[in-house]
């Protein structure tokens, strides 16, 4: 059969959803996405995985998409991290059985997407944009989407979205925030690129950003026209949010403990998902948030959760008649609820705290951050003796090939890598890496100029004819 495209692959193959759970790295796994469906939700995103890698490793296609057949977790998009046509494509073609379209990340904007030049640090790559949406589409038997980030412009914006229309992209979700939108500088999304973007192309499209309830889904769907509404931080707080329900977090937390059970993930995957779930009950019983830190199975998360349960339903006890609640929340703190990130100017009021967007960026432009990020911080407990100061590590001399560490008695002056190949090509010897290519073939030679020495019989005492004299002469 052909496959659909535009808004026939919308309305058949994804049911006409409009409810879609985004695409979150180690938090929209399996356990997630089916909780997510239980409570609204109409279509689900992988977390974002890396092509080349699911290419060549053939266990992290096992943890992240094979692990099991689940009839439930449909419809559902994989989405990839790419930067080359080809590898793409062939990320694809071993992914495309096991959900209904292939997704481009488009939009990622972390250092790390950065370092490894994917996500929305290739919108300025149409060239290479349109090579990879037309060879997939022409190669797969799914369709190929895109979720992308918007320019500050909205005619540059629109003309992106049509770029990737025209290559062959059959669905296009729009995140309203520039890529520089992020941390500290989140600040809120553009509903208006979103509306430019959609009266300006021919195929479904999905809106991203500002959703922290049913209200505002409703209120993005007819200011902006989308198809559908993709919801992240909203959905992690609350996932009942498209059900416009609000109900306690434990309600919730214990139902994903129970799928998590049925459907295993690492650990910090739900350590991370309950720290979201429980977010402002832990602002109130700070000690708990240590323990569900230092938590190391899945018993251990439970009991926390637990406790948690329990200090809340004594707050609830002593909770006064017409009492409001505190820090500015629209429910009390056992409630799911959003979590509103302090914008541009709220953020820069604590100066003395660094933000991860500050670091990454003292990081990259190889200076040594002052003050230690929270992980640090922590191997830094663990060792007080551990330095973090980049003029202190050791310098180790660089491979002549690769530029990796070369061994210090390593007699060509390379790394192990590097000088296996070598010592094996030229069939030498390297004590330093504990290589004996020249050793062991002296010694193979060695032994098969031995081998017709030994075939040859003494003579006298060689032959059939001896044995029994041999023997005779024992027995006497």
């Amino acid at each position: 059969m052909p496959k659909l495209q535009g808004f026939e692959f919308w309305s058949r193959t994804l049911g006409g959803a409009r409810h879609v759970v985004a695409p979150m790295v180690d938090q929209s796994e399996l356990a997630w996405r089916l909780l997510s469906r239980r409570h609204g939700a109409q279509l689900c995103y992988t977390p974002m995985l890396h092509a080349q890698v699911f290419v060549r490793d053939a266990n992290y296609r096992k943890e992240n998409l094979y692990c099991e057949v689940c009839p439930e977790d449909r419809p559902l998009i994989v989405q990839f991290c790419a930067n080359d046509p080809e590898v793409f494509v062939q990320a694809a073609l071993l992914a495309q059985d096991y959900c209904d379209a292939i997704d481009l990340n488009l939009g990622c904007p972390q250092m790390i997407a950065k370092r490894g030049h994917y996500g929305a640090f290739l919108q300025e790559e149409w060239d290479l944009l349109q090579r990879m949406i037309l060879l997939a589409h022409e190669k797969l038997s799914v369709p190929v989407t895109c979720k992308i980030r918007v320019f500050p412009e909205i005619d540059k914006t629109v003309r992106y979205a049509q770029m990737l229309e025209k290559a062959g992209c059959q669905l296009l979700t729009v995140h309203g925030r520039t890529k520089e939108q992020k941390g500290p500088l989140l600040g809120p999304a553009s509903w208006e690129h979103i509306r430019a973007v959609r009266q300006a192309v021919g195929i479904p499209v999905f809106a991203n950003g500002n959703i922290q309830c049913l209200r505002d889904v409703e209120r993005c769907l007819q200011d902006t026209g989308v198809q559908g509404v993709m919801s992240a931080e909203g959905n992690l707080h609350n996932p009942a949010l498209f059900e416009g329900r609000s109900p306690a977090v434990w309600e919730l937390a214990e139902e994903y403990l129970e799928l998590v059970q049925e459907h295993p993930c690492p650990l910090s995957y739900v350590r991370a998902h309950l720290f979201k779930l429980w977010h402002h009950t832990l602002q109130v019983h700070q000690p708990l948030r240590e323990e569900l830190a230092k938590a190391k199975t899945l018993e251990d998360v439970a009991a926390v959760s637990q406790t948690l349960r329990r200090r809340c339903q004594e707050d609830m006890s002593r909770q006064k008649e017409g009492e409001t609640p505190s820090g500015g929340l629209p429910f009390f703190h056992w409630i799911c609820q959003p979590y509103v990130r302090p914008g541009p100017k709220d953020g820069s009021k604590n100066s003395a705290v660094p933000s991860k967007r500050a670091l990454e960026e003292e990081e990259e432009e190889g200076s040594h951050a002052k003050v230690l990020s929270k992980n640090k911080q922590k191997k830094q407990l663990r060792n007080p003796h551990k330095t973090f100061d980049p003029s202190l590590k050791p310098k180790y001399a660089k491979c002549d090939q690769c530029g990796n560490p070369k061994g210090n008695r390593c007699v060509f002056h390379l790394c192990r890598g590097c000088c296996k190949k070598r010592a094996f090509r030229e069939s030498a010897d390297c004590p330093g890496h504990g290589l004996l290519f020249r050793t062991k073939l002296e010694k193979s030679l060695a032994w098969k100029a031995e081998q017709p020495k030994l075939q040859e019989s003494p003579a006298g005492s060689g032959g059939p004819d001896s044995f029994p004299e041999v023997m005779g002469s024992a027995v006497a």
